[in-house]
């Protein structure tokens, strides 16, 4: 399977005769969410390709003008899809000199704006681990034609359903150094392996979303499968926490998500620290 990459940007970096149309790369813009600064070298482009006959689009962002191979953070999105704040959270990593993938977990990148359609998106997703497996490596193959990748400094990260997917991923054993979850659900019925992987969960001691049994039952899979995690509380942060568009969310669905910029920028810090460190 070939996948399609749309910028020339990348001929000089993607080996195995995959095909590029030529785009003059799009500059990454200004946002105010925690940790991105603007930085003009940084490249983002979409990622084309098939899998099992399903047409997927995900997000890819990077500093052109970092030298040598590059560690590779895949970044699972919220159950809202390909939407414009998990591409602002690839361009955040870039800057920070990772190459960011933010995935299409749904295909044909789509995007959602209402809990309900997400809802029915996201469900198939938590009964059946293999939809998360399946979308996930079919991006991580679009990943190993890149010259520029550094196959051997891999991670994954993830917001609310994100969270959830990434920490399936530990959980099955992916080629990855470690994974981060923003606000998702610990608990998903897949056995973990005990393995080499580094988990970091940062969550909101509010969130109604994760309740206090689930919280107990994760700690004791990971204790008991011998994996190495930390887990942070960030007191009165809710769920969706990171997102700057939660409140306003939250408050047209009467939903108990909410944007709390302590909690926002302590745990991209706490990111920063365990991504140095997996990577080292």
């Amino acid at each position: 399977m070939k996948a399609q990459i749309v910028s020339a940007a990348l001929l000089l970096l993607i080996g195995g005769g995959m095909q590029a149309c030529k785009k003059a790369p799009q500059k990454a813009n200004s946002h105010t969410s925690a940790g991105l600064t603007e930085n003009k070298g940084i490249v983002t482009q979409t990622l084309s390709y098939t899998n099992n006959g399903k047409a997927y689009k995900s997000f890819l962002a990077f500093d052109e003008s970092k030298k040598g191979e590059l560690p590779v953070v895949f970044i699972i999105p919220e159950w809202w899809g390909m939407n414009d704040y998990v591409k602002r959270r690839a361009e955040q990593l870039a800057g920070l000199g990772y190459m960011a993938v933010a995935i299409d977990m749904y295909g044909d990148g789509k995007v959602v704006d209402n809990p309900d359609n997400a809802g029915k998106l996201a469900k198939p997703f938590y009964g059946n681990a293999d939809l998360a497996k399946q979308s996930f490596e079919a991006a991580l193959k679009q990943v190993q034609n890149i010259q520029k990748a550094n196959k051997t400094k891999m991670a994954a990260i993830g917001y609310c359903f994100g969270g959830a997917m990434a920490l399936n991923m530990a959980r099955i054993n992916e080629p990855l150094k470690g994974v981060v979850s923003f606000h998702g659900n610990l608990m998903s019925g897949v056995k973990p392996v005990a393995n080499n992987v580094s988990i970091l969960v940062l969550n909101g001691a509010d969130d109604t979303f994760v309740s206090k049994d689930e919280i107990a039952s994760f700690k004791k899979e990971m204790d008991s499968a011998k994996i190495q995690y930390k887990f942070v509380d960030y007191p009165g942060a809710v769920h969706s926490f990171t997102n700057p568009d939660a409140t306003e969310t939250g408050k047209k669905y009467n939903m108990k998500v909410a944007y709390n910029e302590a909690a926002d920028k302590a745990s991209w810090e706490e990111m920063k620290g365990f991504l140095n460190k997996i990577f080292k």
